[in-house]
């Protein structure tokens, strides 16, 4: 008998013609298209981690959940969230996460986790564009607005 190996695959399914994209032309073009996406119901209760995932015209190919979190703060597993942008062959990301309490700061651990993000994003070529904070009212927080990126 031979040995035996699992079988890998990976796949992006793209449904919209890239024409169709909607374009990123600013943190505001971002944080509106994120609000919108947003779950409503839960942007009060826990923290969430989402990537944009944008092509090199900087239009959306699509958006995807890292992680959901507790009240005050949300896991981000590099892995996962590289195996996204890689699988989706994206040439920019914008990171995202809510703050259900409303405060529209960067805290030490968003900024540190942003950096550590930009830094692998260098190893492959893939630009962080902005890291937003969204806030329950849609009011929202651009790191590369305020300097921080």
């Amino acid at each position: 008998m031979g040995t035996q190996v699992n079988e890998i695959s990976i796949r992006y399914k793209q449904r919209i013609p890239a024409p169709f994209w909607k374009q990123i032309k600013c943190s505001k073009d971002a944080a509106e298209l994120l609000f919108q996406t947003w779950n409503k119901d839960t942007i009060e209760v826990h923290e969430s981690f989402k990537i944009v995932l944008l092509n090199n015209s900087n239009k959306v190919k699509g958006i995807y959940q890292i992680s959901q979190g507790g009240i005050t703060a949300t896991l981000v597993d590099l892995r996962i969230l590289f195996a996204v942008v890689l699988k989706t062959l994206s040439v920019g990301v914008i990171l995202s996460h809510s703050h259900p309490s409303g405060k529209l700061e960067a805290s030490d651990h968003d900024r540190r986790i942003t950096d550590k993000i930009k830094k692998a994003a260098e190893l492959f070529d893939v630009k962080i564009l902005d890291h937003i904070i969204i806030a329950p009212t849609g009011e929202y927080y651009s790191f590369a607005d305020n300097g921080q990126l």
